[in-house]
């Protein structure tokens, strides 16, 4: 299929996007990646009226460190730049992690670390990732700009905070945790997870669950959006890594998620997978901890 007609728009730079974008009173979309955007508009499940094309923007790109030993990362930075840089690695490296398990190697090499946060997709690895990280996303709009906890920036079932004359326009990662993990299931390598949970351990959070150590676990791909498995962050309170911490606490993530049925899986298996995976996850992360 082809998409409906509309408006291509090739600003310069930042404030004349934002101009064009409130000039399209709602009916505006913008082009990052466009790995998902451009698929939708063929099958007609979006119409903008304008696309504004941002890919070329440098002052959307590049990955800076950041003075407390986080990174700050420009909205249209690609995957595949994430797997590849260094300070990444260094890091951040859940980061890194996740978006190798991104698409396949060409939607890697297009898509943006910006487009996949503002398209929301509930199944997408790096949301997940920079919401167990408690990262802040920087938005920019008509107003100036403002920062958006990855938490608080996904709304539901591809909604975002976002309103439609604004642009995401970097992210700010904090200094890398003691512990994390990162496990997803797939039918096959390249495809949308079934399910996926992220666990990042040993470092202080704004509001740690029950006191402790806190700890953050979450779910993609169970859920309409990235999911904070609470009952299974609260196993994890004030107490070491081991085998059966990690199975009451995939006990409890399977509790808390609410995964949707589809031709792929089941919600029960979905479910089931929620539990399993947070067992995994959460011994890679211990074991990161303790410097394995």
């Amino acid at each position: 299929m082809k998409p409906a007609p509309f408006r291509y728009a090739r600003p310069s730079t930042l404030a004349q996007a934002i101009a064009l974008l409130g000039e399209a009173r709602g009916e505006g979309k913008v082009l990052a990646g466009g790995q998902s955007l451009v698929p939708m508009m063929n099958m007609r499940l979006v119409r903008p009226a304008v696309l504004v094309d941002v890919t070329h923007l440098r002052e959307l790109t590049g990955i800076a460190p950041t003075g407390d030993g986080g990174l700050r990362i420009g909205a249209m930075t690609r995957h595949a730049a994430l797997m590849a840089s260094p300070l990444v690695r260094e890091r951040t490296p859940l980061l890194a992690e996740a978006a190798r398990h991104v698409g396949h190697a060409a939607i890697r090499n297009q898509g943006t670390l910006g487009g996949s946060l503002a398209h929301a997709d509930p199944a997408a690895e790096l949301p997940a990732a920079l919401v167990a990280l408690d990262a802040r996303v920087e938005v920019t709009g008509p107003g100036g700009e403002r920062l958006v906890r990855a938490e608080e920036l996904f709304r539901g079932l591809m909604a975002t905070a976002l309103a439609p004359e604004e642009i995401l326009t970097a992210v700010d990662v904090p200094a890398a945790p003691g512990g994390w993990g990162f496990v997803e299931m797939a039918r096959r390598p390249g495809d949308f997870a079934l399910a996926g949970i992220v666990v990042v351990l040993g470092r202080p959070l704004p509001s740690p669950p029950l006191g402790g150590e806190g700890g953050r676990v979450v779910g993609f791909g169970v859920g309409d959006r990235p999911l904070r498995l609470r009952g299974a962050e609260r196993e994890l309170a004030g107490g070491g890594i081991d085998a059966e911490a990690a199975a009451r606490a995939g006990a409890a993530a399977a509790r808390d998620c609410d995964p949707p049925s589809d031709v792929h899986a089941s919600a029960e298996y979905r479910r089931h997978l929620a539990g399993v995976l947070t067992e995994r996850a959460l011994l890679q992360a211990g074991v990161r901890r303790a410097g394995g």
